[in-house]
């Protein structure tokens, strides 16, 4: 039914607390809903395109009403993974459910990690606390010139994230710190994303982080990408995809760094012999959700849902489009953390002829289960497919 795949994450844009949101913190000021609470933050959202297919038909949504029909299937999902994060949500939708948490580092990294990376990059770190990547350029950004040591830092997410001003440690070096680092980190510090974290500017008014991160997560479990791969479809990364999924199983691979760069990267490979197109878009997340930005936040979907407009008038009546996200970001409560959220599902192609209800998927897999039917392949991954709902509303 289907000839091509575009799977657009959403990055952060959860869509009200999970079930089990209180085991991960967020609960009375921090129960959150990102595009509920940011729709009222703002006074509502203008999402005409998102609208149409049924992004208020998952839940209300100020600004944003249910369409009547939608054009798209619609419903939620919630993770059953243990974790709120990128590699996590991502791995989930290819079928990989993580059953034990990555680990944290509320009081920083222990000796038996610094002192074995310290020794093996030559210098001292700076930090060794969890912190705002913003907030802590700021606070060791000045000292980081005067030293030249790297600034290490972590987050409530599992993270060894390193900052370093692109004059003071080049970026192959610090890309090279980032692998020390990758190594060292084994079991039981297994953390799940070494993060390259660099930045500019003059002084602590004027820092500011580029978009030359660079992601090294531990390589995922066998997934649909790799069963893609074997049954010769030609799969395209866009974004960090390539990264999270350790670069495996691609037929190209893109490190794009905003969103705009990653809607142009999507179009051009919608005019490639591509099968399935799998992007994120991660300013959501990474620019607004983290720095508590509720307009920043509204703007970037905004444009984001002006972008989906080439999308859609690119698509071919053999097209799948699915627009979801890995988690929760909400930029209204005091946390800058993410948030363990359900998320929305929208799945849209130019030959339905109407939009259904899919429900409440009980976990992100079902994305590869129904990945596996379309492209009829074997199904592995233990999940409920939605290929037949699809098929229903087809013309």
């Amino acid at each position: 039914m289907f000839r091509r795949v575009i799977l657009l994450v959403m990055d952060g844009c959860g869509v009200g607390a999970a079930p089990d949101a209180a085991q991960y913190g967020d609960v009375g000021v921090n129960e959150p809903n990102t595009l509920g609470h940011l729709a009222e933050a703002v006074g509502g959202l203008h999402l005409p395109r998102l609208q149409r297919l049924g992004l208020g038909n998952i839940l209300p949504l100020r600004g944003v009403s249910p369409a009547e029909p939608p054009l798209a299937a619609f419903g939620k999902m919630q993770e059953r993974s243990a974790g709120k994060d990128t590699v996590t949500g991502h791995w989930e939708m290819m079928g990989v459910i993580t059953e034990q948490p990555f680990p944290t580092y509320p009081k920083g990294f222990p000796p038996e990690v610094i002192e074995p990376f310290e020794r093996a990059i030559g210098t001292k770190v700076l930090g060794n606390i969890p912190a705002s990547g913003t907030e802590i350029i700021k606070q060791l950004g000045a000292e980081h010139l005067r030293t030249g040591y790297p600034i290490v830092y972590t987050s409530a997410d599992s993270v060894f994230q390193i900052a370093a001003h692109e004059e003071v440690i080049p970026l192959p070096r610090l890309y090279e710190m980032c692998q020390i680092a990758r190594q060292i980190l084994q079991p039981p510090h297994h953390v799940q994303r070494v993060i390259a974290r660099p930045f500019v500017g003059k002084d602590a008014p004027s820092f500011r982080r580029t978009e030359n991160r660079r992601d090294f997560p531990l390589p995922p479990p066998y997934n649909l990408i790799d069963q893609l791969a074997e049954a010769g479809r030609r799969v395209y990364a866009i974004g960090v995809i390539g990264q999270v999924f350790a670069e495996r199983g691609f037929a190209y691979s893109v490190r794009t760094g905003n969103n705009a760069e990653h809607l142009r990267a999507t179009l051009e490979a919608m005019e490639q012999p591509a099968d399935f197109i799998f992007a994120n878009f991660e300013d959501f997340d990474m620019l607004y959700g983290h720095r508590n930005d509720p307009q920043g936040f509204a703007k970037a979907l905004e444009a984001f849902d002006e972008g989906l407009q080439l999308v859609l008038e690119r698509m071919r009546p053999d097209d799948l489009l699915i627009l979801t996200a890995d988690h929760g970001n909400d930029p209204t409560t005091p946390s800058t953390d993410h948030s363990r959220e359900l998320v929305p599902l929208l799945c849209y192609s130019p030959c339905f002829a109407t939009g259904t209800n899919l429900g409440t998927r009980s976990t992100f897999a079902d994305i590869a289960a129904t990945l596996a039917d379309l492209f009829g392949l074997e199904s592995r991954w233990g999940a409920e497919s939605f290929e037949a709902q699809l098929k229903r509303v087809s013309r």
